[in-house]
């Protein structure tokens, strides 16, 4: 989207896997659904009197772009944000993410009376405060909520040489201050100053975390920065992949308020949302297998907000959902690609594996129960290496915490077991004949759960060392008002600096420190993403050094003992190894053989080839890594959807949809030269 219609981007795309299904139930659920029905109208409540307004998504999720173009945060679960797969432009910066907020009506009962927007004589006032505190708060070292399996490591203050608390608040807090937008079709040119969000760094440096605009009908829309990182400080390299000092970065994070006055004059407060702004999702078509949404949604269960799902569970709700997306990793991580080979499983994208996964015969249960065991278990304290998702875990500092390798919720697994039991309905369908494509064909009472939903759903649920959007404190209801709404914090220092002593430990985080607030608490702005790597590319980059290591004496790349296979961090967001455009052109070349075409396919190459150095001997070093990615991130590719074209010579063991690396640039620093000219274009 080029500053174009607000009611375009997500509303507008087509895919026959919209999570409608698991709308049906107002509990919160922690699986996804895919079966794709169309939504049919609910009647309107007999009580129509306004009790409450709320803000929605509660948690939404903006993402950082060089680009002045744009495109709308997804607003409908399972639907790819930019239907034609440019996250570039054409002159191959990346596209921003912009979360558009509303409004929702509720009556004492709680049900959804209506969309409150700035038409028929009603007024919204918004008000959003986003800060940027990473460089005021404590290093990362890792989870400090894993107790003895993986005892947290306490962190030291970031740029600690400033000791005064007034001088950091000045020196390294970013905070722009809160900014009010009202009106309809607000600054629809992002030129406006007045809305910009800009705070200080270092006491001399302005740094721009995004800005806000209003649409047609007064929905808020929230802008991220640039994806500027950048040392106040002269001859000041990155050494470390998640706290350098004297850096920063223009990821933020803050409350989004809205007072509303009515057409009959009645003014109301709405229940607060919050917002993140943080770093690109390079292979959006790919949901991570476990999200911040399953996260969270455990967090409702064990707070007692909601309930688990009832039996038998739907199979195209609770469990398919799950096979799909891990059958997926296989286009982002070659572990995922050749598991088959090391885990004795079958392949979760064939449809034949599919439909004896949806059997919930007895005479199946064996079946059933061998996959099911192929999952490591969140319960168990075993060390479960081998085991799916293979996966790093919170743990990873310490070889022998079952927390080393990556676990899913207890609640996702729960559900698996009862589907190894056999207490599910087989009501998959791999054909659906209706979709839903925008917002407005589901049901009125069941937006505000798709609007949450979408808003999450793309977002990583672990491992958490740190992660890649947002980190471990969210799995902590201490954090939350109710389901998914984050708490805002009326106890602290508006300077927003939260001073818990020298370090940052276990008992401080959850306990607080000499009258001070405990971190994993309500929030102020900026706390979400404080404990998130310092600049962001550094961490983005450390990922990858699950493939290899090449600095013996650094404690931030993970060495595997084992030539095969390698674990991953994060694949669905940060790609691993993938197949590149010039191999997927091969393979669409019906001047190869079958052969050919069939070896380009099976091929692939790293991600971050080239990032950590080019040309004749070059040091390819992990610290060269770190410090080239803050300027090459841009050149990143992005992984998207292809269909095959109609094609009689189709090699048979090609899939018709593959999911290819597009728009990589050149990682030659020194060109000027747009990375893509000169490449053989399609």
């Amino acid at each position: 989207m080029s500053e174009n219609d607000p009611k375009s981007g997500a509303a507008n795309i087509k895919r026959r896997d919209f999570l409608a299904g698991a709308l049906l139930s107002p509990v919160v659920l922690p699986m996804a659904a895919r079966a794709a029905v169309a939504r049919t109208a609910t009647a309107t409540p007999t009580d129509t009197t306004i009790a409450r307004l709320a803000i929605y998504p509660p948690l939404g999720i903006s993402r950082v772009g060089n680009s002045p173009d744009y495109f709308l945060a997804p607003e409908v679960p399972g639907l790819s944000p930019v239907p034609d797969g440019r996250y570039k432009d054409d002159s191959q910066k990346i596209k921003k993410q912009v979360q558009r907020f509303r409004i929702y009506a509720f009556n004492k009962a709680g049900e959804v009376i209506r969309e409150i927007t700035a038409t028929d004589g009603t007024t919204i006032e918004w008000t959003v405060h986003v800060a940027n505190t990473k460089a005021a708060w404590y290093g990362f070292n890792n989870p400090l909520d894993n107790g003895d399996l993986a005892p947290g490591l306490p962190g030291q203050l970031r740029n600690q040489s400033i000791t005064d608390d007034a001088e950091r608040a000045r020196m390294l807090v970013i905070d722009p201050g809160a900014k009010k937008i009202s009106g309809v079709n607000t600054n629809t040119k992002g030129d406006k100053s007045d809305f910009d969000m800009v705070g200080r760094f270092w006491g001399k440096m302005n740094v721009k975390l995004g800005h806000l605009r209003t649409d047609e009908v007064g929905h808020l829309l929230v802008f991220p920065g640039d994806g500027v990182s950048d040392s106040a400080l002269p001859d000041n390299p990155i050494s470390n992949f998640s706290d350098n000092d004297g850096w920063y970065d223009d990821w933020c994070d803050g409350v989004v308020q809205a007072k509303v006055r009515l057409s009959d004059d009645t003014t109301m407060d709405a229940e607060n949302g919050w917002v993140a702004c943080c770093g690109p999702d390079f292979a959006p078509d790919i949901p991570p297998f476990i999200s911040l949404y399953d996260v969270m949604s455990d967090v409702n269960i064990e707070a007692g907000w909601a309930q688990p799902p009832a039996l038998p569970l739907s199979f195209s709700k609770y469990i398919y959902p799950f096979f799909q997306r891990m059958a997926l990793m296989e286009w982002v991580a070659a572990a995922a690609n050749l598991q088959q080979g090391w885990m004795k499983i079958g392949n979760f994208s064939d449809p034949a594996y599919i439909a004896k996964l949806a059997n919930p015969s007895p005479e199946n249960k064996a079946f059933r129960q061998s996959v099911f065991e192929k999952f490591r278990d969140p319960n168990s304290n075993q060390i479960q290496q081998y085991a799916l998702p293979y996966m790093l875990g919170d743990g990873i500092n310490y070889n022998n915490s079952p927390v080393r390798w990556f676990r899913i919720p207890k609640q996702q697994y729960a559900l698996l077991q009862k589907w190894a039991e056999g207490q599910f309905v087989n009501d998959f369908n791999p054909n659906p004949k209706k979709e839903i494509t925008r917002l407005n064909q589901v049901s009125l009472p069941e937006q505000p759960e798709a609007l949450t939903r979408a808003a999450l759903e793309p977002c990583s649920g672990g491992a958490f060392h740190p992660g890649v959007e947002l980190t471990w404190p969210l799995r902590h209801k201490e954090l939350f008002r109710g389901p998914f709404r984050i708490a805002l914090a009326t106890n602290r220092n508006p300077n927003l600096i939260q001073n818990l002593g020298l370090l940052l430990t276990p008992d401080k985080a959850f306990g607080g420190h000499q009258g001070t607030a405990p971190a994993v608490a309500p929030q102020m702005p900026g706390d979400l993403t404080r404990w998130m790597g310092l600049p962001w590319q550094c961490d983005a980059f450390s990922c990858q050094q699950v493939n290899f290591s090449n600095s013996s004496n650094d404690d931030s790349s993970v060495d595997i003992s084992n030539d095969f296979p390698v674990a991953t961090w994060w694949p669905a967001l940060l790609p691993i190894d993938v197949l590149p455009q010039d191999f997927y052109l091969s393979v669409l070349n019906t001047g190869l053989s079958a052969a050919e075409r069939v070896k380009f396919f099976q091929n692939r190459v790293s991600w971050s080839r080239g990032v950590a150095g080019i040309g004749y001997h070059a040091n390819a070093s992990y610290t060269n890594g770190l410090n080239r990615m803050v300027y090459l991130w841009d050149r990143m590719g992005f992984v998207v959807k292809k269909t095959a074209p109609a094609d009689p010579s189709w090699p048979k063991e090609i899939p018709k949809v593959l999911y290819v690396e597009v728009d990589r640039g050149s990682m030659d620093l020194s060109t000027t030269t747009p990375p893509v000219r000169g490449l053989r274009r399609r």
